[in-house]
């Protein structure tokens, strides 16, 4: 029985994380339909005659170097003699209204990066370039919103060998990617998948899928095509997310389909070997690098460890707390409860600004035994939108543990609720939770919760 051995690559496609556009001032953010069409535009970016584009965005360029050394890619430099070189690559579709994209790939450049791995697949290269608008064939609309947007193209070699295997991959690297704000989080990633059957069936490329998801649905449906019709010819293909199949949009086109020229109107960018020695000293640390470190230094497990390292700034909060605070006693409160906040705010942990000296106080404050549990997350809560000292608000916070003064509290609470004293002394047990409840309400949750049960019990007799 003959073994079947899939090949496949990858040209995956995300938006940059930068202010403007790659050529103009126009701004860039990804979900251009919250706008009205065609309002986020200038002549640059819709190629309007006699428009010439702007030196390219630094933020695209120095993002562009970042991921090459995430991915640990070779940059180019001028050193190496090694420019990068905008080329023109000409088609003609109504999404490009100039007729071809700007991009630095193609028969007469440098790629930017080059010769990496991550994870096991290699890496062949990556490059800068800018967006087509958004064409809708179904309208005949064109809406050049995202028009020049900077994208980067990431390219891998046929090393991937199921659909499976992309997936993982593919999360790993947007984690990666997003440590150093590199993508646009919301636009996710988009990819063009190339797929075959060593030694039965040519290679067909299925354009632009967006979503991880979308992907290994599209590779999965593909090898079973490729298994059962054997196709002997390259082909471009689209991917049907209603049907759950593949395409036919044309013949593959080769790099001479596309007759690169060197862009006239930009010129050569020379990169430094110094300039890149500087962008990597301040790179973080990679999430797989940050993963080791927690759970060897700290001694914590690897699915909490994996939690923490999700999120580069969750983790960084954590590593500044537990400068003060033990392991033990900060994981919880970074993992489930600070986590359990920005969940039910709705927001993210960049969108936050906390101070980790705020919630190392609060957790030596709980040390102490100053302030309850209840308190210290009610006092959490109040760190959006922005975290402050609870040493202030602790003063009049601190727990209430002398039996004395609870006893005095909590008879007053059981006079004034006596059917809920009945309901207890006939058998009901909620009732003492519905008590305890008055207990913590009266005292602002600054009760010790064992101290109030035990008198609250003791009180009823």
């Amino acid at each position: 029985m003959t073994i079947l051995k899939p090949l496949i690559g990858l040209e995956i496609h995300g938006y940059l994380e930068t202010k403007e556009k790659l050529f103009c001032r126009c701004k860039n953010f990804h979900d251009m339909k919250q706008i009205k069409p065609n309002t986020n535009i200038c002549p640059i970016c819709t190629g309007q005659p006699g428009a010439k584009p702007m030196p390219p965005n630094q933020q695209a360029i120095n993002k562009t170097i970042q991921i090459g050394l995430m991915l640990n890619c070779n940059v180019n430099t001028i050193d190496d003699k090694k420019p990068w070189i905008f080329q023109r690559k000409h088609y003609n579709w109504p999404d490009m209204p100039t007729g071809y994209q700007k991009t630095i790939s193609g028969a007469h450049s440098t790629n930017p990066v080059v010769a990496g791995e991550f994870l096991g697949i290699r890496i062949t290269e990556a490059h800068l370039e800018e967006d087509p608008a958004a064409w809708n064939p179904d309208k005949g609309t064109v809406d050049y919103n995202r028009a020049g947007a900077p994208l980067i193209e990431i390219v891998t070699e046929p090393d991937f060998t199921s659909a499976k295997q992309v997936e993982i991959w593919l999360k790993q690297l947007v984690l990666t990617l997003s440590y150093i704000k590199s993508l646009n989080k919301d636009a996710g990633i988009k990819a063009d998948v190339n797929v075959n059957i060593k030694g039965v069936s040519k290679r067909a490329e299925i354009k632009n899928v967006n979503s991880i998801t979308e992907i290994v649905k599209a590779i999965n449906s593909e090898l079973a095509r490729h298994e059962k019709e054997k196709p002997q010819k390259q082909e471009t293909r689209r991917w049907n997310s209603i049907t759950q199949k593949t395409e036919l949009m044309r013949s593959k086109e080769d790099a001479a389909d596309y007759r690169f020229i060197p862009e006239p109107d930009l010129p050569a960018i020379k990169i430094t070997k110094k300039r890149v020695q500087e962008i990597k000293k301040n790179l973080p640390e990679s999430p797989m690098q940050k993963l080791e470190k927690i759970i060897k230094k700290h001694k914590i497990n690897k699915i909490n460890a994996e939690v923490l390292t999700q999120n580069l700034e969750i983790v960084e909060l954590f590593e500044k707390v537990v400068e003060k605070i033990s392991p033990k006693i900060a994981l919880p409160w970074v993992t489930v409860e600070w986590l359990g906040v920005l969940n039910y705010n709705k927001k993210s942990a960049d969108e936050i600004k906390i101070n980790p000296k705020h919630l190392i106080e609060l957790l030596q404050l709980l040390e102490q035994n100053k302030i309850t549990q209840l308190k210290a997350k009610e006092i959490l809560r109040k760190f959006i939108p922005n975290s402050y000292s609870p040493l202030k608000e602790a003063k009049s916070s601190e727990k209430i543990s002398n039996e004395k003064e609870l006893s005095k509290i909590i008879k007053e609470i059981l006079k004034q609720n006596q059917k809920s004293v009945e309901d207890y002394k006939a058998g009901e047990s909620k009732a003492v939770n519905f008590l305890m409840g008055q207990v913590m309400q009266k005292t602002n949750r600054r009760a010790d919760f064992q101290i109030a049960r035990k008198v609250l019990e003791k009180e009823l007799g």
